[in-house]
């Protein structure tokens, strides 16, 4: 695991610019259900996003992690809200999830954390 998840976001946003030069088609078919999908609809884009954390703890995936975390403070989302909607994954995915929960999303949040607050 890197742990660092400024790290993380960046490769992982750096990579999503470099593979759109190799597929773009699929790279932008991609970010187009991205967009659809996080929209204010039934459910507001901040729900979504605290839905994304806690099924990134739940897969253990480290990128989706700290791209949903940061995405979920940018939506408004608190600390709170954030460490409640991955304690969910905990109850479907048991102690991997828990593993994830209290390392890479608390070290995602207070890494991030500091650019929403004022």
């Amino acid at each position: 695991m890197m742990n660092d998840p400024k790290q993380l976001l960046n490769e992982f946003m750096e990579g999503l610019q470099s593979f759109e030069d190799e597929a773009p088609e699929q790279t932008q078919a991609f970010m187009n259900l991205l967009g659809a999908s996080y929209k204010d609809e039934a459910l507001s884009n901040k729900t979504k996003e605290l839905i994304s954390v806690a099924i990134g703890a739940y897969n253990r995936c480290e990128y989706c992690i700290a791209f949903h975390v940061y995405k979920a403070l940018e939506a408004g989302a608190t600390k709170e809200e954030i460490y409640e909607s991955a304690m969910v994954s905990v109850a479907f995915g048991g102690g991997p999830s828990m593993a994830y929960s209290v390392t890479l999303v608390k070290k995602s949040v207070e890494a991030f954390l500091p650019e929403f607050q004022s």
